[in-house]
Parts: structure tokens; sequence; C-alpha cells
């Protein structure tokens, strides 16, 4: 008698909604978006007091985090070009009801070891748009971001979206435990310094690689979550 599937895993997962990304609808590539990019980068390298995650700490997100990434002016100049790209005449950080955010204007490094890639949905109840400043210029192509579908068995293709009653991913497969091959890369977007991919967060995405060895060398975002 075969053995019964893993209980933190269910034996078949819902199939998702798909819905193929497209540019100017789904996701934006704005490119040099920052005049003082440069300046920016040495700001955040000089920062202390790093909040420190996997694998260095029992926490399950990669790397180094600190905030602010962007001082008000700068941020301000992203959300303008954000507005212009998505047409959303508001953008606003939402709150969850205990008080919590996502980590909003949130500059990240994580490096080669660090992590791997990681399809996920940012939540639904806390942002509509979602977007990650990349900010090493020695980063290659192959450490951007994808966005992902599901792989489903006998070689069927499934969704890439979360849609309501979900807020998220693990709402909507019913577990946080997902087989390493459940997903596909559907779009990639390649790393770009200075270069904002803003997205809708409810698609399936991930960064595509980390890599460097030293705080300089690590691949380096700044990540931002609105509501609009």
């Amino acid at each position: 008698m075969p053995a019964p599937p893993s209980p933190r895993t269910p034996a078949a997962l819902p199939v998702l909604p798909y819905r193929k990304p497209v540019k100017g609808r789904d996701y934006w590539v704005l490119d040099d978006v920052l005049p003082d990019v440069d300046a920016v980068r040495q700001r955040c390298l000089a920062k202390e007091g790093w909040v420190r995650g996997h694998p260095y700490t029992s926490e399950t997100w990669p790397g180094l985090r600190a905030t602010p990434g962007l001082e008000p002016g700068e941020l301000a100049r992203v959300e303008r070009l954000v507005k212009r790209a998505t047409g959303a005449k508001e953008l606003w950080v939402q709150r969850a009801p205990g008080g919590g955010t996502l980590d909003h204007n949130c500059v990240q490094v994580v490096g080669e070891g660090e992590s791997e890639p990681r399809p996920h949905t940012d939540s639904r109840a806390l942002c509509r748009y979602a977007a990650v400043l990349y900010l090493n210029p020695e980063a290659p192509e192959d450490c951007g971001t994808a966005f992902y579908r599901q792989s489903l068995p006998g070689g069927r293709l499934g969704g890439n979206i979360v849609r309501a009653p979900h807020t998220n991913l693990v709402e909507a497969l019913g577990t946080r435990y997902v087989p390493a091959d459940h997903f596909e890369e559907d779009v990639r977007v390649p790393h770009r310094y200075n270069r904002l991919l803003l997205y809708r967060a409810d698609l399936v995405h991930s960064a595509t690689g980390y890599t460097g060895r030293t705080p300089a060398d690590k691949r380096m975002t700044a990540v931002f979550f609105w509501m609009a």
C-alpha cells in the first residue's frame, strides 16, 4: 500500500487562474530612475544596524535588511513614476489591523548561497503594486526577477495569480509547503542597475538569482509595497 501523503502538503494543490503577464498592464520596467543612484548605493552600503535573516537567524526571509532605503525626496520621485505608469491617483502604505506593514522602502542585501528563487505573491490585503529597485551596478542580468506559473503533473501548466477571497499564495494553495518543482518561469526581467521593476502584487514572482560574498558584491535592492 502506498504511503499516505505528508499531512503538511495537500495531495493535489489547487490550480490558480492564469493571465499572461503583459508589460504595461501587469508589470512596468522603468530605467534610470534615480539621478543620484550612486549616492543612494553608497549611503545604503554605509548603513549600520542591519537586521539579519536566513541563514544567520531563524527568520525565513534571506540576507540583510535595513529601513529606510530611499530618503523622502527620492521616494517621492519613485512614486510619481509609479502613478504615471499605472494611472493610480493615490498611493499609500496599508496597515494590517494589528498595525503591521510590509517592509516598504526597505533595502535588502542577499548574496550567493543565502537564498534561491522562492515563487510567492505579496498580500492583496496590504498592497496592490510592488516594486524592486536594483542597486548593484555589477550584479549579473540573471539576478533580476521573474514571474512564474504552476507546473502540474503530466506536463500541464497552471496559473499565476491570486484572486479573492484569498490574499496570498499560501491561502490560495492551502499550504506553505510547495514542492520545489511546482512552478516554472514564465516571464523574466533582467537585472539592471537603477532599474525599477513595478508589478501587480498578486502575480507569482521571485528573484531569479543571487550573487556575491561581500556586501558590496551582493544583490542589493530596495523594495516597495503600495496600495492604490
